[in-house]
């Protein structure tokens, strides 16, 4: 009778002890690691030419794979941006601020994207490294900021400067670095002078996620990005033959050779790291 009893108690218990194992291995198979739903992360980061900082909103829907929102703001810089410092010295006026010779505008860019996050293989353990691929389109608003000079108005040590912008009809102070410029004007000189630039941009990366499972989010993303305008970015001078006929009337000693090519381009392509933290719920 025992023999019986113990035959029905096991005809009973494995079909029992199949279906816990088969959902157990569904759910590692499909659902493990989706503690959370969403993630909020904030970025930084730096590329070839500028930096940005960045705001993400990111839904879970499945353990590998995410789609976020991103809203950021950063710089675009030309790739000859070089800042130099300034000989004059003025009384009573402190020490000049670096600036950069040639340059006509700043570009800030307002960037907002829709993109997904694919991770590999298994999200690693608590202690161990997630690695997955994203990428991200959307649209992109530059801001061109007139770039303002100090330049002094005379010889006389003790003479004030004046902020000047970058005129093609009067460009020779604007352009000499052994004349009269005292340094740059600050960030807040011509902030109300901003004309629009709209683009659109692109971003592909490798991610690198530290602790999977944590609420907490640490990680690391390198890869590539484009900006594309409607336009060139007038970022630099562009010394045109009418430019160049001002000059070698006005200030021959800096008039170029030959009329230049334009070095302003309606693209920009950078590589770029970037940290994110936040938090997942």
């Amino acid at each position: 009778m025992k023999k019986i009893y113990s035959f029905i108690f096991t005809l009973l218990i494995i079909p029992s002890f199949l279906v816990a194992q088969s959902t157990r291995q569904f759910d590692e198979r499909d659902n493990k690691g989706i503690v959370y739903s969403n993630e909020f992360t904030m970025d930084a980061r730096l590329h070839t030419y500028g930096f940005a900082l960045a705001a993400n909103w990111t839904k879970i829907k499945t353990y590998y794979k995410s789609t976020y929102f991103q809203v950021e703001i950063g710089e675009l810089k030309h790739q000859k941006d070089f800042r130099q410092n300034s000989d004059n010295q003025i009384l009573n006026q402190g020490s000049p601020q670096s600036f950069i010779l040639g340059k006509q505008n700043n570009l800030f860019v307002v960037r907002a994207g829709y993109g997904k996050k694919k991770y590999l293989s298994e999200k690693a353990k608590r202690k161990g490294v997630a690695i997955g691929l994203n990428y991200e389109a959307g649209v992109t608003l530059g801001l061109l900021k007139p770039y303002y000079l100090d330049i002094k108005q005379s010889d006389q040590p003790d003479f004030p400067t004046r902020p000047e912008k970058y005129d093609p009809d009067n460009p020779c102070n604007f352009l000499n670095p052994l004349g009269g410029i005292y340094g740059s004007s600050g960030f807040f000189k011509g902030i109300g002078e901003v004309r629009p630039l709209p683009g659109l941009h692109f971003k592909a990366g490798v991610h690198f996620d530290w602790g999977a499972f944590d609420e907490f989010v640490k990680a690391i993303e390198v890869g590539v990005a484009a900006d594309v305008f409607y336009k060139r970015a007038p970022i630099l001078i562009h010394i045109n033959e009418e430019t160049a006929n001002i000059m070698n009337t006005s200030c021959p000693h800096l008039a170029p050779l030959e009329v230049q090519a334009n070095p302003n381009r309606p693209f920009f392509i950078n590589l770029y790291v970037t940290l994110h933290l936040g938090k997942r719920w």
